[in-house]
């Protein structure tokens, strides 16, 4: 068990994994947290994906009003984004009052190219709120959990609930999940375009990356997402990161990749995690980079750190 994740005795966060299969299942797990909330008069935030979203919706009737209804297939497509643009954006507005949360940032429609991000995600959640006065239930479709999701669960949820009822896990390690999955990412593919970038090369970099994806079938916000997000990262990457990084580039049948690679290190788990503090003039890249692209994967050891942003490419 890992004691700094916000399990010491007396936390009042409460992080609560809930397993579910079929709609009565997930009512049956869902409603009841959330009529208990509404009961003490608390603020209410569920952040679902579209399916449980309208479910939800329904169930809830008139009481809808009273909660913060999000759809996560769109705020919380990527993973990186959740906790600082739709959970700590509900429970920091609520700060003094106890906030009530049901958060489900997995479903059947993410392919394995979010996994590594969204078990990142459930694990940090415990480091991003602990000490503060939240309750979080999240809900999991058993039905599409393997072997190994449902250890990672049980690793990043200090307490589950499934059909036998409610558990301590003995498994809470979220520590050991976020380094699990801080895995060196797959080589770029040969067709790659690689470049290499120092201080002076930076413009250069950005205008290239910029007609790349013009060229393949980027336009309007998703050009300025890309510039964004590419320049933040070679920008970090040159001054924090040696002096110098390589940029790939590439296309695949879904989406477009662009990988930079440094020989810096990140140390710090929850970079790009929390929202903006006015009072801090930097480290406000990766969020910003989280926020504009589709997914962010990162990894970061002795060898260096390669940060790889992907955008869908949209069907014609």
């Amino acid at each position: 068990m890992a004691p700094d994740a916000g399990t010491a005795t007396g936390d009042p966060f409460r992080h609560t994994a809930l397993t579910y299969s079929g709609d009565d299942e997930y009512l049956t797990g869902t409603i009841p947290f959330i009529e208990e909330a509404l009961a003490r008069s608390a603020p209410v935030a569920i952040a679902v994906p579209e399916e449980r979203f309208l479910l939800l919706r329904r169930a809830l009737g008139v009481s809808v009003d009273r909660v913060r209804l999000l759809n996560m297939s769109e705020v919380g497509a990527n993973p990186g984004r959740i906790i600082p643009g739709v959970l700590r954006a509900f429970t920091d507005i609520h700060a003094g009052q106890r906030s009530w949360v049901v958060g489900e940032s997995n479903w059947a429609g993410r392919t394995d190219l979010y996994y590594p991000a969204f078990a990142q995600h459930e694990a940090l959640v415990n480091y991003a709120f602990a000490g503060r006065d939240v309750a979080m239930l999240c809900p999991h479709d058993a039905d599409v959990l393997d072997a190994r999701a449902l250890s990672d669960l049980r690793a990043s949820h200090p307490v589950y609930t499934d059909r036998a009822g409610e558990h301590a896990s003995a498994e809470f390690d979220p520590g050991r999940i976020v380094e699990d999955y801080n895995t060196p990412l797959k080589p770029p593919p040969r067709f790659a375009v690689e470049r290499a970038v120092a201080v002076d090369t930076v413009d250069n970099a950005r205008w290239f990356v910029v007609a790349f994806g013009r060229r393949a079938g980027l336009t309007g916000i998703q050009l300025i997402d890309l510039e964004i997000a590419v320049t933040e990262l070679l920008i970090n990457s040159v001054f924090h990161g040696g002096g110098t990084a390589a940029l790939h580039i590439w296309t695949d049948d879904r989406m477009l990749v662009c990988a930079v690679t440094d020989a810096g290190r990140i140390t710090d788990r929850m970079a790009g995690r929390r929202p903006i503090d006015a009072t801090q003039p930097f480290g406000r890249g990766l969020l910003l980079v989280n926020s504009v692209v589709d997914l962010l994967r990162t990894y970061s050891g002795e060898q260096g750190t390669e940060m790889r942003i992907h955008l869908r490419l949209l069907d014609d």
